[in-house]
Parts: structure tokens; C-alpha cells; sequence
């Protein structure tokens, strides 16, 4: 493949920057579009709001001259590949995929003879085949597979890994037709050290879910387990510890207070809403799963009311200090995170909120929860601590000494006294 090639891609977030720096990195000419005009102006400035992609490499990309970012539709115009990394949100239980029609909208203007267009969001078996192919040949008057080549790619970026990136993370590649499939694989050998080949995108759309669903469904276990092992007195760290040194037949999940990022809370529901509706039946792992994962930022505030019940003192009129807001440790990822909604539901019952993440700089909860910087002074106001997200780069051992209560919901922090583990 001609490596001066014009890519497009849309969608300039947690996925799409990531692959559009690592484009120029190999040598493309790369356009990254996106429709959040505040968004774009940052990147032009070099200026990155993911952990991923530090402003170093982003002000390097750019500097190449060969990596544009742009709002504007026509910046689209004359590419030959062009990736679709845009969100898929649930609306109301259901998938809502406007951002991949509006996507597969814009490309129709443009797309020509040759081209290939890649899907890479998550979303339900089919959506290439059914949706993005009928947008873009009625928007185009061409016709996927014969004129342009179309396939999927599942995006498995895993926000703050410092071991597996894009590069070397095996893609997963799949086509409409052969021609197609040939197409997307030949974009992506030039990006990653290993491509998986799969027969259509119906199979790469469900392997994507099958990995969020597996992840799901086990975290939503040892959830219910940490629930009843505490009640049976057991300390289900330490259970699944011992466990885990089973050199096969296991995998180490834990417990927690939730689970967030867009993978895990959505996901396994596009899959439980695609069996549902095509063939009537429900997928009553992922339903469990959900019941189970969505309820535990309720556990947490049981266990807070517990605790705080002990020291006689009620949660309303408490001052209780959030400890990360981010979904997962160690970055800025605050999307459907579990604090987001522990925080909502001590400010529902009249606790005054403080929230400490120096990784968050987004407003990504209530706005009557203050946020705060972790000093001593700030531990000892506190009634008590919810640690939800375990950043490496918070004093542990100046929450243990100054705090007057701990639920430490990530076993982060040895229990005592004043410290309780979920």
C-alpha cells in the first residue's frame, strides 16, 4: 500500500487519536475529523486530552505537516481509507447509532471508486452489513464491495495500559467480500504487528462483544460473591488471591464498585438487545450481569450507611470525601463511571460531597459535589472516605492516617481499624 494515501478518521477520541497519530507515526496523510468543534482547537494547539497520546507525540504529529484535524465535513473529501471510530451510546436500553449514520452520511459525499471504509465501533452483528453499507451506497450511488471495499475492525484500546497499545494489540480485520477483506487487512498491516483475519463482519462485531460480555459477566460474579462472602464473614480478596494461583482454568477478576468506560456497561447490552430483537429470546447472562454491576455503587452507599450507622452518625449532614472519579485507575476516563453515581446518590441523601481525582479535569458529576485537593486537613473534615478509584498517585498512607473511616472499594489499603474493604 502507497503510504501517502489520504486517511480519514472520524471520531478523534479515546480510539480515534490514537490511531491517527500512529498513522502518521508509519507515514500516512491523515485527516482527523470530528463534529466537537472545542475538541478540535485543542488538538491543533497540540494539546491532548488522552493519557495515550501524550501533547509531546500529538505536537509531533503535527508537526510532520502531514496530520490535519478539522469540524468540517470537507476536510473528508478525496480520502481513500477512511475509519469510523465514533461512540455508540444506549439510549433508553436501546443502541443508538446516529454517530455512525451521521458518519456513514458524510463519507457517502465522498467516498470514490477503490476506496475502503472501515467501521471500528462497537456496536451490534450486522450494523456494517445492514446500516453503513445502505448509507453509504445510497449516499454515494456506488456499490459496496464492487466500487469501494468496506469492513469492520473492532477498536481494543485499553485507556492507561503501559503494555498493550495499538501497535501491538492483534487487530482483529474483516470484510463484505474478499476484495474488501484484502483491502482493510493491507490498511491495518501497516499499523499494528498483527492482523486476525475473520470471515465477515457479522464474526468481528460479535467478537468484540463476546470480549465485553466475557468481562462483564465475570466482574458481575465476583461482585455477588464480595456481597455474600462478606455477610459469610469471608474475605473474598483473599479467596480469589488463593485462587488465582491456579496455573489454569482461571482468570483473576475483582470485585469493585461498579463498572464503567464505554466497553463494559454498554456493550453486552447491544448484544442482549440484538438477540432480543432478532430472535426473541433474552440473553440472561448479560441481563444478570447488569442487575448485578449496576447495583453496586447502591452496596457502596449500604455499606456507607452501615458504617457510618456504627459511629452513630447519618449520612444526611455527613461530609463524605469521593477519592477518583475516574473508571479505571490511573487516568482521566470518566465515562459511565461507578463514582459518578455513588456521588449522585450521597448527594441524594443529604451528604455533603467532596470529590479528589487529579486525573479528571472534566466536570463529569453533580454539580453540588465540590472537588478537592487530598491534604490531611481535608481526610480529618471528613465523616468518612470512599476510595472508587485507586490511583497510584494518591498518599495511601495519608488517607490511612488522617481519615476517621475508609471503604477502601479497591483493596488498595491494608484493613484496620478505621479501614473496611468491600
Amino acid at each position: 500500500m502507497d503510504l501517502s494515501q489520504r486517511l480519514v478518521v472520524v471520531g478523534q477520541g479515546y480510539v480515534g487519536l490514537p490511531l491517527a497519530v500512529r498513522a502518521v507515526e508509519a507515514g500516512f496523510t491523515v485527516v482527523g475529523f470530528d463534529v466537537d468543534e472545542d475538541r478540535i482547537k485543542r488538538l491543533a494547539t497540540g494539546d491532548s486530552y488522552i493519557e495515550d497520546i501524550t501533547s509531546d507525540q500529538l505536537v509531533a504529529a503535527l508537526a510532520t505537516g502531514r496530520f490535519k484535524v478539522s469540524a468540517e465535513p470537507r476536510s473528508c473529501a478525496g480520502f481513500d481509507v477512511a475509519v469510523v471510530t465514533v461512540p455508540t451510546p444506549l439510549r433508553e436500553g436501546n443502541p443508538d447509532l446516529s454517530y455512525i449514520e451521521k458518519s456513514a452520511e458524510v463519507l457517502g459525499r465522498f467516498v470514490r471508486p477503490g476506496a475502503t471504509v472501515v467501521l471500528e465501533s462497537t456496536t451490534y452483528p450486522g450494523t456494517t452489513e445492514e446500516l453503513v453499507a445502505t448509507i453509504l451506497e445510497s449516499t454515494s450511488g456506488l456499490t459496496a464491495g464492487r466500487d469501494f471495499f468496506l469492513g469492520y475492525s473492532p477498536e481494543r484500546i485499553d485507556p492507561g495500559n503501559p503494555d498493550w497499545h495499538f501497535a501491538n494489540t492483534p487487530k482483529i480485520v474483516a470484510g463484505i467480500n474478499d476484495e474488501s477483506l484484502q483491502a482493510v487487512q493491507a490498511f491495518y498491516d501497516q499499523l499494528v504487528d498483527r492482523t486476525v483475519a475473520v470471515s465477515s463482519p457479522r464474526v468481528a462485531e460479535l467478537s468484540k462483544l463476546l470480549e465485553n460480555t466475557f468481562r462483564h459477566v465475570n466482574i458481575a460474579l465476583v461482585n455477588e460473591l464480595a456481597m455474600f462472602a462478606r455477610d459469610l464473614n469471608i474475605d473474598i480478596w483473599e479467596a480469589v488471591d488463593a485462587a488465582a494461583t491456579k496455573p489454569y482454568g482461571f482468570m483473576k477478576f475483582v470485585p469493585g464498585p461498579g463498572v464503567g468506560g464505554h466497553c463494559l456497561p454498554i456493550d453486552p447490552s447491544y448484544l442482549s438487545w440484538r438477540v432480543r430483537r432478532s430472535l426473541g429470546r433474552n440473553f440472561r447472562f448479560v441481563e444478570l450481569a447488569n442487575d448485578v454491576n449496576d447495583h453496586m455503587p447502591d452496596y457502596v452507599i449500604q455499606r456507607l450507611m452501615y458504617a457510618l450507622n456504627e459511629r452513630s452518625t447519618s449520612i444526611k449532614g455527613s461530609r463524605i470525601l469521593v477519592l477518583g472519579l475516574a473508571y479505571k485507575k490511573n487516568t482521566g476516563d470518566a465515562r459511565e463511571s461507578p463514582a459518578t453515581r455513588v456521588a449522585e446518590l450521597l448527594v441524594g441523601l443529604g451528604a455533603e460531597v467532596r470529590a479528589i481525582d487529579p486525573h479528571v479535569v472534566e466536570p463529569h458529576v453533580d454539580r453540588r459535589v465540590a472537588r478537592a485537593e487530598l491534604t490531611a486537613e481535608e481526610l480529618r473534615r471528613a465523616d468518612a472516605v470512599v476510595l472508587v478509584t485507586d490511583h497510584d498517585s494518591f498518599d495511601y498512607e495519608l488517607v490511612a492516617s488522617s481519615a476517621k473511616y475508609v471503604l477502601d472499594c479497591k483493596n488498595r489499603m491494608p484493613a484496620g481499624p478505621t479501614i473496611e474493604k468491600l
